[in-house]
């Protein structure tokens, strides 16, 4: 009789080649477990508030990612996109008394609207027409929601309903958790299919993947047109949870600020501008110091990182990951 039994080192191998769940990896849900229960065991309102805003603007960050690591179109107008979605529910419930769970969508559907026509525009043009277009865009929309004063209340502000009545911080994070899952499982999945090996072939060398077959214009358009249908989303759903949006929320400094999350986590990793999120706004509101110097801070990161360090963060988790796993393989062929 053969023996059928396979050897340890097979076995012990296997049992790391745990299935996945939506796609995703067994460290990646770890990771969202973790965010999840962290907060139930929480009891300080102000490091709940830090996770809470560090995870919208980590979110904002894996949206912003998706364009510019995959089709290298950097969305200098991302904040735009952002207002746009929070001005557009915003209005909806206080205007039209639309319920802002129903309008936080419309705001999605906003921000990927406007994505649409100006990829169309200007997505089969190569160079910065993309980029230039978003950001003409959004100083248009900063100045329509400053000068009209009687539908926006213009820099006085616009007073939004409130998710909750409550003003506990802990329901809204739970709220963002999900839709923050929930698009990183959207991005990763678009990523991780045909269309995502389309994405990086368009990235990594336009004519070669004209060459292939690939129309570089229809992919960037649905690139773009979902990456501001998310900043819609996440732009609503800060209407909704700050109460109060101004036009300064499209300030070219908070695109900025989610451009250096992006790279400093990692082009291309989609979960590293979250990650650098996690990390870096925590000390930043814990060292006051640093807040008025945050952009010069982040500008310096952002050099570094582009200069020593391409990878970012998500290139140092998967040295580690790798360091790992060839450790774990030395231990399992000793045994």
């Amino acid at each position: 009789m053969h023996n059928t039994e396979r050897p340890k080192s097979t076995q012990r191998n296997d049992m790391f080649a745990k299935p996945r769940l939506l796609g995703l990896s067994p460290v990646a849900l770890l990771g969202w477990a973790i965010l999840a229960i962290v907060p139930l065991f929480v009891k300080n309102t102000y490091v709940i508030y830090l996770m809470t805003f560090s995870l919208l603007l980590g979110s904002q960050a894996m949206a912003f990612d998706f364009s510019v690591g995959f089709i290298n179109i950097v969305n200098f107008g991302f904040a735009g996109f952002v207002g746009l979605g929070a001005y557009t529910s915003g209005l909806l419930a206080t205007k039209l008394g639309i319920s802002p769970w129903i309008s936080m969508w419309a705001g999605a559907l906003a921000g990927g609207l406007l994505g649409l026509l100006i990829g169309a525009l200007t997505l089969r043009l190569r160079g910065l027409y993309a980029a230039v277009m978003a950001w003409f865009a959004t100083l248009t929309l900063m100045a329509v929601t400053t000068a009209w004063v009687s539908l926006t209340r213009g820099n006085y502000g616009l007073s939004v309903v409130s998710l909750f009545k409550s003003v506990d911080i802990q329901p809204y994070y739970y709220t963002l958790l999900p839709i923050s899952f929930g698009i990183y499982v959207l991005l990763h999945g678009i990523t991780r299919s045909h269309i995502g090996l389309a994405f990086r072939a368009i990235g990594q060398n336009l004519g070669a993947a004209q060459a292939s077959g690939v129309d570089p214009a229809r992919y960037k358009i649905i690139n773009f047109m979902v990456s501001c249908a998310c900043a819609g989303l996440l732009g609503a759903f800060h209407a909704h949870w700050v109460g109060t949006i101004t036009p300064s929320l499209m300030n070219s400094p908070h695109t900025i600020e989610v451009l250096a999350l992006a790279y400093i986590g990692g082009r291309g990793s989609i979960w590293g501008g979250l990650v650098a999120a996690l990390m870096i706004i925590p000390t930043f509101e814990n060292l006051r110091s640093l807040l008025e110097m945050r952009l010069i801070i982040y500008g310096a990161l952002l050099i570094l990182v582009m200069i020593f360090y391409p990878s970012g963060l998500a290139g140092i988790f998967r040295q580690i990951g790798h360091l790992v796993t060839r450790l774990r393989k030395g231990t399992t062929e000793k045994e």
